[in-house]
């Protein structure tokens, strides 16, 4: 039996976001979720270079612009298992992403209940250093491998909503579960 992802809420617009871990952070696997048959692959295996440096997930009944869920990236001390449900995360930011040249959107999020991270708002609150290292991560983890990366930016809350939004959207017009 697979893992139900598809018939977790949500969220709640403007307010939290449900996420679920693929990656942990540290991790040089690169695992993804297969929502039609319903379990985690791993794609490769990444140098010990390009481990996450954050933890990886995606919100469950979205679509970005790429055809998979909305990728998040999950900012907690510790890495979170894969698997795991999140059940409410504030959104704080998103990473502007371009992958192969299409959209593939990171949300930016912190547990709410989180006692150490839990009552930042603003992805700025993390500092410049934390936006040059994901940054950096995620402009060279392919550098290895055929295909391109472009980091346009990391916004802050409100524009990270409106793709939120859309991609919640476009995963209700698909109906795929």
């Amino acid at each position: 039996m697979g893992y139900p992802f598809n018939k977790l809420p949500f969220g709640k617009i403007q307010e939290f976001v449900t996420t679920v871990i693929e990656i942990p952070k540290g991790s040089m696997l690169k695992v993804e979720w297969r929502r039609k048959e319903e379990f985690f692959a791993l794609d490769r295996v990444e140098p010990g270079i390009f481990a996450k440096p954050v933890n990886y997930g995606f919100i469950p009944q979205t679509l970005d612009e790429d055809g998979d869920e909305l990728d998040t990236l999950v900012v907690t001390g510790e890495p979170m298992p894969m698997g795991l449900v999140v059940e409410e995360c504030r959104v704080i930011g998103m990473v502007d992403f371009v992958d192969d040249g299409e959209n593939d959107h990171k949300v930016i999020l912190v547990p709410m209940d989180d006692r150490h991270y839990g009552e930042i708002t603003h992805v700025d609150e993390l500092g410049e250093q934390w936006k040059k290292q994901i940054t950096h991560h995620f402009t060279h983890y392919k550098d290895l491998k055929k295909g391109g990366t472009e980091v346009r930016g990391i916004v802050g809350p409100d524009e990270a909503w409106k793709v939120i939004q859309e991609c919640s959207d476009r995963a209700q017009a698909d109906k795929w579960w």
